[in-house]
């Protein structure tokens, strides 16, 4: 059912854009119908399979749909040979993989894999910035402080940055008429 719904799926996108869904639709009726009556799948088994092919399109980028639409396939073979444990077999190795995985030199699963308590301020529920003086410890950076106390002191002595005052409606620039 899911290499028909896939097949059905890049028939509708190839095609022109009225006949593609047309066809999509279609086909997936009939072929549903059909394969329900035949006895050769269950009708369950259609809307489940109805369902994960819908839920794929709420992925919002297309690399992750595209990643997450090739690793089903091995994950499905893998929960039909070994059930339950074919699942959490394949979550083990997808995460075991992803904690891998460097992205310009930063872990992939940073700050949750390796964990750093410090980090996790940013990661669910975002503080306030005055909260995050320091910048994430798996960074490779030189400083560690976001922005110093000394900055925020300089600029109320200055009253605004470069020394400019920010008062509403305070506007000393003027056009060049040429």
């Amino acid at each position: 059912m899911e290499v028909t719904f896939e097949a059905l799926r890049e028939a509708g996108i190839r095609l022109p854009k009225p006949i593609g869904s047309a066809v999509s639709i279609l086909g997936a009726l009939v072929v549903g119908q059909a394969t329900v009556e035949a006895g050769i799948v269950s009708a369950p088994m259609v809307i489940v399979v109805s369902i994960t092919g819908i839920a794929s399109f709420t992925i919002p980028r297309f690399n992750g749909a595209i990643a997450i639409r090739m690793l089903r396939f091995p994950i499905l073979i893998a929960a039909s040979i070994f059930g339950l444990y074919g699942i959490l077999l394949s979550a083990v190795l997808l995460i075991g993989h992803m904690a891998k995985l460097r992205s310009f030199g930063v872990p992939y699963l940073s700050p949750s894999a390796p964990l750093s308590m410090s980090d996790l301020k940013d990661v669910y529920v975002r503080t306030p910035w005055w909260n995050m003086v320091k910048r994430p410890s798996f960074l490779p950076v030189q400083d560690q402080e976001r922005v110093g106390r000394s900055i925020s002191k300089e600029i109320a002595h200055n009253n605004g940055q470069k020394g400019v005052s920010m008062k509403q409606g305070d506007d000393d620039r003027k056009e060049d008429p040429s």
